[in-house]
């Protein structure tokens, strides 16, 4: 056997995976092992996608809530689509995480801990009551499952830390197509019951430090709710969805609640009101009524501009900022593309999304709403039942600023909560996701085999790795039978290499992504498996690499 080129490809396996086979034979290859070149690229075969759902479950949110469940399939409609097929796991938390206004016998922050109960059964704790009314509708009128018929079937499954140990999880998974919901309940009836938080919570939402505290928990051990639900490659995604700003506060200055009116509206008012939390942490400008801007500011507990973080009566921005770039940086260093994406169904005009519409910043011309919340509407939505109390949402200044330090592309991923359908902003969210799962494309140039034949036959071997257990297992060729890719007869996994950059055979299963073909790449790997591998699992890809690259990639 002659010397060869060849090239090993590290794999990282995000538990689920990609792309199609050939419908060409495949040619069964003997390697000479020890006659290869040590040259070593990842290739990501990564289909994880975690999200975070931060629910306003303040007393204005019944309607919006009722909203979210009635078009929640199509979102989950587009991570199941058969050509995108994502191992999500969705983690549902709310807003409030407490608050000197808020007593906590009365409100039960939830502090970022992950709920993942029935709202019906929530419902009879009045976690649905307002002032002494009553919102069940936001629950009941699509949950039809009570935490006998749910919460308390959920399937144990495993996580990277549990070394194997499975447990029974407080968010929703799908991995390789199996859920941990009992058999005969779908995601999306899941969450219609999962994601109605109710209308108890605190009114002084803190949206950024809800978020926070949960993804913080989920990498420490202690938190029976969280630990676990992030996976180092999969890729994140945060939505809030709420009708008020960010209050989230530095508990050493709680006293701008109570005792403290520098930043209140009126002085005169019996206690502060959300006023507080826009005037705290906004600055607008021009002389008002109608600003030019509003964005987010650190003032001193005296009412003084500009005042270092640590100074700062509310959160610094930069907190979370940082700290969500810290989770982006650490998986850009196992995949350079990467992105972390935030969302918000929140106070902004319909449209606002593409970018040609902007927030108008105004003061209110209701001095009873000025008073409430410092500044106008972001939004309204006519009200049927009550046409002079149109539904209102104030704009998210800190909230916005968060979600564009992460916004990818141009298009903006927020969306009007001002809406009595919420599918299509649900639709470009879950878009916004699937295009960061990118194909397994092979990124150097592999050599063809048999140049007799109109596409590229590779030589590749896939080894299966599993660091806990000190395993290497080869991974089969997948077989064809009736138009799809399967493993082996007693094989749980299997490969399958797409070759076909356009029409180069009659067969759609050999069919590479037109990420990969547009790239200038000449292979693409799909690892099917009939179960989900153990977490940590790594695969490695052997392959014989053109001598010609230039010829035979000319994109590379």
């Amino acid at each position: 056997m002659s010397l060869r080129s060849a090239l090993i490809v590290s794999l990282p396996l995000v538990t689920g995976l990609l792309a199609g086979c050939l419908e060409h034979p495949v040619k069964q290859v003997t390697y000479d092992k020890t006659q290869v070149d040590d040259e070593t690229v990842n290739v990501q075969i990564n289909k994880d996608v975690d999200i975070l759902f931060v629910i306003d479950n303040s007393g204005s949110m019944a309607d919006e809530q009722a909203t979210l469940s009635k078009n929640f399939e199509a979102f989950i409609g587009v991570l199941e689509r058969e050509d995108v097929d994502a191992n999500y796991r969705i983690g549902i938390t709310t807003t409030d995480s407490g608050n000197p206004l808020c007593k906590s016998a009365q409100t039960k922050p939830e502090g970022g801990k992950l709920v993942l109960s029935s709202c019906l059964d929530r419902m009879a704790l009045g976690d649905f009551t307002f002032n002494m009314d009553d919102y069940g509708y936001a629950c009941s009128d699509y949950c039809k499952l009570d935490d006998a018929a749910l919460t308390d079937r959920i399937k144990p499954t495993e996580t990277q830390y549990s070394d194997g140990e499975v447990a029974p999880r407080r968010w929703i998974e799908r991995i390789e197509g199996r859920t941990n919901l009992p058999d005969d309940v779908s995601t999306v009836e899941a969450f219609q019951c999962f994601g109605p938080q109710g209308v108890s919570g605190c009114g002084m939402e803190s949206h950024l430090e809800s978020m926070y505290l949960a993804l913080a928990q989920a990498s420490h051990e202690d938190s029976p709710t969280n630990y676990g639900f992030l996976r180092d490659q999969a890729i994140l995604s945060v939505v809030f969805i709420t009708d008020e700003l960010d209050c989230s506060y530095n508990p050493e200055f709680g006293e701008i609640f109570t005792t403290n009116k520098t930043f209140w509206s009126n002085p005169d008012d019996p206690q502060a009101t959300s006023a507080v939390c826009f005037n705290a942490g906004v600055k607008c400008d021009g002389a008002g009524p109608t600003y030019a801007d509003c964005h987010s500011a650190n003032f001193g507990v005296d009412g003084t501009e500009g005042v270092p973080d640590d100074q700062a009566v509310l959160q610094p921005l930069a907190k979370y900022v940082n700290f969500l770039q810290k989770l982006e940086d650490d998986k850009k260093m196992k995949q350079p593309d990467q992105e972390v994406l935030v969302a918000l169904i929140a106070g902004v005009p319909p449209g606002y999304e593409a970018s040609d519409t902007d927030i108008v910043y105004q003061d209110s011309d209701d001095p009873e709403f000025q008073d409430l919340f410092g500044i106008g509407a972001g939004c309204t939505l006519a009200n049927p039942v009550d046409p002079d109390k149109p539904q209102t949402a104030v704009p998210p200044v800190r909230e916005r600023e968060f979600a564009e330090a992460f916004q990818v592309g141009e298009d903006r991923n927020l969306f009007s909560i001002c809406q009595d359908d919420y599918s299509e902003a649900l639709r470009e969210i879950a878009k916004k996701l699937e295009e960061q799962i990118k194909p397994a494309c092979m990124t150097k140039c592999v050599k063809d085999i048999d140049p007799s034949t109109p596409v590229v036959d590779p030589s590749c071997v896939l080894t299966e790795i599993n660091a806990a257990e000190d395993t290497r297992q080869e991974i089969p060729h997948c077989d064809e039978v009736d138009g799809e890719w399967v493993a082996p007869a007693g094989e749980t996994a299997c490969f399958a290499e797409l070759i076909d950059r356009g029409g180069q055979t009659p067969s759609e299963l050999d069919d590479m992504d037109p990420y990969c073909v547009g790239e200038g790449f000449n292979l693409e790997f799909k690892l099917v498996r009939s179960a989900p591998a153990p977490a940590g699992t790594t695969i490695q890809a052997t392959c014989e690499l053109s001598p010609k690259p230039g010829q035979d990639c000319p994109m590379l």
